[in-house]
């Protein structure tokens, strides 16, 4: 219940803020909201890869030190979920 009383409060400046924008330059009043949350749930999405797959980097390397390079690969890749979620908000 708290939560979402906290969440409302968080969105309702930014949505006001969206729709006096809209009133101004004439476009579409929630863009710029729907910008925010790509960017914010594909930072969270990529947070949330970048733990998991960072546990498990640290215990293969700990097993198998020369499968660092091949670890950091696959951690770059879970980082790159924040950059589909950037490139999602400019179009």
């Amino acid at each position: 219940m708290m939560a979402g009383l906290g969440l409302v409060w968080f969105f309702a400046p930014t949505t006001v803020y969206a729709a006096g924008l809209a009133q101004e330059t004439g476009g579409d009043p929630y863009a710029s909201l729907a910008a925010a949350i790509a960017v914010g749930l594909g930072s969270i999405g990529a947070d949330y890869a970048v733990v998991a797959t960072g546990a498990a980097a640290i215990g293969s390397i700990a097993d198998k030190p020369e499968a660092f390079g091949l670890v950091l690969i696959f951690v770059g890749l879970a980082e790159g979920i924040a950059i589909y979620g950037l490139i999602i908000a400019f179009m």
